[in-house]
């Protein structure tokens, strides 16, 4: 038997699954966390270091005006 991940979209979706599921045709795992993880995990290492620290930079001067501001 094969392993699938599957990414259901609507509720008619499950529906059917579990219809299968009930014919003994599939079994259905339920995933502990449904795939989904912190940002920090997902979106780690996606820019470079370069443009993380300009990127803090601007945050940071942005920060700034807003204080002198308001």
């Amino acid at each position: 038997m094969d392993t699938m991940l599957i990414e259901v979209n609507s509720s008619k979706g499950m529906r059917l699954l579990k219809d299968l599921e009930d014919l003994k045709i599939i079994r259905v795992l339920e995933m502990k966390n449904n795939g989904k993880k912190k940002l920090s995990e997902k979106y780690a290492g996606s820019i470079s270091k370069k443009t993380a620290a300009m990127l803090n930079r601007e945050v940071a001067k942005s920060k700034e005006e807003w204080d002198r501001n308001f």
